[in-house]
């Protein structure tokens, strides 16, 4: 068994045409060091729109009192970059994506807007594939979790602002966000950030800014407090 058909029986689905999901999984750096080959970026634009239409007709028809800036609310829970990129945990795309060796080496097969396009880029896939009934189908199976966490208020998007929160319930806490290293060219930069907490490490993250490296440090200090919490 090769490694994409191992990746259909994870997602559930059998592609009649196996090229489209290989090219849902191709970054375009790779398509970059090779010639005639497709890449991700034209699938992740339709994937979008597959997904924003399923979610918005799914939420639309399961509750009649939501207003529409409720409705817009919850669909941009569902569909935003970090519920993507935990749908892209979930499937372990990171082992699957054709990527060029340097944006591998810099921790493409992690990176969060890298694994959340290519979840929309595998949703195009099935679509132009099996269709829309079917899409929507898949949507829904593999979204049931992250559409139920967006209704019941539980999806994060400042995890800095909800880690000193969660750590000042307890008293006065010092928190600091560092830079240890920055690397790629200075219009591809990544970033890399420790979080310490009262001087102690409990979080790293990497980011193509400051901003989005010190949110996912965050994040996965709030991991490990809900891992010990369990």
């Amino acid at each position: 068994m090769n490694k994409y058909h191992e990746l259909q029986e994870l997602l559930g689905v059998e592609f009649e045409d196996e090229k489209l999901l290989i090219t849902a999984l191709t970054h375009s750096s790779y398509a970059n060091e090779k010639k005639n080959v497709l890449y991700n970026e034209r699938l992740e634009f339709l994937g979008d729109s597959v997904l924003q239409l399923t979610i918005s007709m799914y939420l639309f028809s399961k509750d009649e009192n939501k207003s529409e800036g409720e409705l817009t609310k919850l669909r941009s829970l569902i569909v935003c970059e970090n519920s993507l990129y935990e749908i892209a945990l979930k499937w372990e795309l990171g082992k699957y994506l054709r990527m060029s060796k340097g944006e591998e080496l810099t921790g493409g097969r992690r990176r969060v807007s890298i694994l959340a396009d290519a979840v929309e880029a595998v949703i195009a896939a099935v679509y132009l594939d099996r269709g829309i009934e079917r899409a929507q189908e898949f949507i829904k199976e593999n979204f049931k979790a992250v559409i139920d966490k967006a209704v019941n208020n539980e999806i994060i998007l400042d995890y800095k602002t909800t880690l000193q929160e969660r750590l000042q319930k307890t008293g006065e806490v010092s928190i600091d966000y560092d830079v240890v290293k920055e690397e790629g060219p200075a219009h591809r930069r990544i970033f890399y950030t420790e979080i310490k907490v009262n001087g102690e490490l409990k979080g790293k993250g990497s980011g193509y800014s400051k901003k989005e490296a010190e949110q996912n440090a965050a994040k996965e200090a709030l991991a490990k407090m809900e891992g010990i919490n369990e």
